[in-house]
């Protein structure tokens, strides 16, 4: 027997016993392309058709493994490991350790194009997406490039497959956004909380520290720190739960109401007083 005050993290350390991921040799593949104004650290794996355009820096002991692309100008910090068609667009800034998984898009255009007439003026999206370190970001989710400033993930932030993170938005430390979650632009996610799948959350929100959104639901507006809420739009997720008992019984409800509605009918007579 195995005890632990945390099974689970001690079943997560038990997995890494058993199981040992693909080790990747130092080298660099000669279909490979580099620019020759790139700087690339120490002991990195390059594998077959990666591209790495000028003036891009990675730390020591990356893997870049098949078809990842690394645009001009990006900075990533050491231990980075980039699986198959993963892309970091230029001048974005990664930290250390960071893992993008398959399709994972670092700083793709924001969704930004302002009406003039009878068209859409594109809106040029000037600013990076910073990744600062321990962060991860699963297969096909994108984190899209500010208009101005900055779109920030916090150290530590998980991010679960086909996710969207909208332009300048920040995402605080230690955070999870599960599969589907769409934030978007310019919101402020705090520290340690949990987006649960297919959350919504609006433009220009704040979410407080350590909130709780449980899935498939919408938030309009900021949400306090140390929240839990539920539904579209969302609110307390007590309320939630009492308000969704009593969804289930509104045809019991309804024929309650027209029960009595008819009772009062035919009770009614001239010049008596209603109840």
């Amino acid at each position: 027997m195995l005890r632990s005050q945390n099974p689970y993290l001690a079943f997560a350390k038990a997995i890494s016993l058993f199981y040992h991921s693909p080790l990747y040799e130092a080298g660099v593949h000669p279909t490979a392309v580099i620019a020759p104004t790139a700087r690339i650290g120490a002991n990195a794996h390059v594998a077959a058709y990666v591209v790495i355009d000028d003036d891009v820096e990675i730390g020591n002991h990356a893997v870049l493994l098949p078809h990842v692309v690394i645009y001009r100008g990006a900075r990533i910090g050491k231990n980075f490991f980039a699986h198959a068609h993963a892309v970091v667009r230029e001048y974005c800034t990664l930290g250390d350790n960071v893992i993008l998984q398959n399709g994972a898009i670092i700083g793709c255009d924001g969704f930004g194009f302002a009406r003039d007439g009878d068209h859409w003026e594109r809106i040029t999206q000037s600013g990076p997406t910073v990744l600062e370190n321990d962060v991860e970001v699963q297969a096909n989710s994108c984190v899209d490039r500010a208009s101005i400033g900055e779109t920030r993930i916090g150290r530590g932030v998980k991010i679960d497959n086909l996710v969207q993170v909208g332009h300048g938005s920040a995402v605080a430390e230690h955070t999870l956004l599960c599969s589907q979650v769409g934030l978007a632009g310019s919101t402020v996610v705090g520290k340690n909380v949990i987006l649960a799948g297919q959350v919504g959350v609006a433009g220009h929100c704040n979410i407080g520290d350590g909130v709780i959104v449980t899935a498939q639901s919408g938030t309009h507006g900021d949400i306090p720190a140390g929240a839990m809420v539920s539904g579209s739009p969302a609110f307390d997720h007590k309320e939630w739960l009492r308000a969704v008992g009593i969804f289930n019984k509104l045809p019991e409800l309804a024929k309650a109401v027209r029960s009595i509605m008819a009772t009062r009918k035919g009770d009614s007579t001239p010049g008596k007083d209603e109840p």
